[in-house]
């Protein structure tokens, strides 16, 4: 069962059964900001945390030529959600593990309708707020979130260790 998102996208909910599907997704998500790296590791993120209680959503799009409707033979986009627990308050909320919308359907409200979703869906389960997190570097992502009153709560830092001896001088 779908819904319009947009005139010409529809919203389903996915299936556990779409394994594969999620992770070429969140391939093409990461590969997108990182072009060289391999991704094949992503696989073993969705086996450990994609299930029934972390829900998936697919939006394909169908798009009318005067009598004509052609259907997009795979989702432009996706959106997969998990739970979270605030440090602060202690309260479970929802967390975007991806949002993905394919580049040629981008800049057309496919993401922002997305978001709105979500928080229609957290609001109604009782959420009060939602999680996620963004790449320093991915621009496009932190202007939508900005623009929707996403604000930064912490910050998630890393540190490169070296192993090899010889580069650490030990």
């Amino acid at each position: 069962m779908s819904e319009q998102l947009l005139p010409g996208y529809y919203i389903r909910c996915g299936s556990t059964l779409e394994r594969s599907l999620l992770v070429k997704f969140m391939q093409r998500t990461y590969q997108h900001l990182f072009p060289e790296q391999d991704f094949a590791h992503l696989a073993r993120t969705v086996e450990q945390y994609f299930s029934r209680d972390t829900p998936l959503w697919w939006v394909d799009f169908s798009k009318e030529d005067g009598e004509e409707i052609t259907n997009s033979p795979a989702p432009i986009a996706c959106l997969w959600v998990g739970n979270a627990i605030d440090q602060v308050q202690g309260d479970r909320h929802a967390h975007i593990f991806l949002l993905y919308v394919e580049p040629e359907h981008r800049r057309r409200g496919v993401g922002t309708a997305l978001m709105r979703y979500i928080e229609n869906w957290a609001t109604q389960r009782g959420d009060r707020q939602l999680g996620l997190q963004v790449f320093q570097s991915n621009q496009p992502a932190l202007n939508l979130y900005n623009q929707l009153g996403y604000q930064t709560q912490s910050l998630w830092m890393v540190k490169s260790l070296n192993t090899n001896k010889e580069e650490t001088g030990v």
